[in-house]
């Protein structure tokens, strides 16, 4: 459904992708593996205007919630030493 939504703007998705990645302990290294999975995925299965139209969006995706779980650590490292 997620990407049906935003490959295809189906509005199939209705859920939240950021809260759900922004706390995952994963750094760019796990999101560049991922672009270099899904870029070989949509090259072998989609033809090449799909293709770049998917990996354009899997791109900004990344980058979003790569920012957003930066953010999450800052947070968290500025809030914990007020918890004690």
């Amino acid at each position: 459904d997620f990407w049906s939504s935003v490959a295809l703007m189906t509005g199939r998705y209705h859920g939240a992708p950021m809260p759900a990645h922004a706390t995952l302990p994963v750094t760019w290294a796990h999101f560049d593996r991922w672009l270099l999975l899904f870029r070989e995925t949509a090259e072998e299965v989609c033809p090449p205007a799909g293709a770049a139209h998917v990996i354009e969006r899997a791109e900004r995706i990344a980058r979003s919630l790569h920012m957003a779980v930066e953010d999450a650590a800052l947070v968290g490292v500025r809030v914990a030493p007020s918890l004690r």
